[in-house]
């Protein structure tokens, strides 16, 4: 099994419904994304997936979500746009994005600092 890795990073603002605290809210984040795929086999070049392609899909799933208010972007019209959201929304995004079942996503970390960050993965 092979596993590759790419980080990416977007900025946006969001607030926590039904938090109690300073993150209820708007206050904004500079987000730091890991994303990692698996690969049972290799391509007959001897790649998983050519991190170009692999950039290129996730920048088109980030996109969605830079320099915005992560409130008003669905789903998080109607669920909450917290780090364990943002990642697991993603994943699931890029899952549907690989051509074949070679390639699927492991992994995505979200980063809201320097020292707090969410992982979703699937069993």
């Amino acid at each position: 099994m092979y596993e590759l890795t790419i980080e990416t990073s977007f900025a946006s603002a969001h607030q926590l419904r039904g938090y109690k605290g300073k993150c209820e809210n708007v206050h904004g984040h500079n987000w730091r994304v890991q994303l990692s795929v698996t690969a049972e086999k290799l391509n007959e070049i001897d790649i998983a997936i050519d991190f170009h392609d692999l950039k290129k899909m996730a920048y088109e799933i980030i996109d969605q979500l830079d320099h915005k208010m992560l409130n008003e972007v669905f789903p998080f019209t109607e669920i909450n746009p917290s780090s364990e959201n943002i990642a697991k929304w993603i994943f699931e995004s890029m899952n549907k994005k690989f051509p074949d079942d070679n390639v699927r996503m492991s992994s995505v970390t979200v980063w809201e600092s320097d020292t707090a960050s969410a992982t979703y993965y699937e069993d």
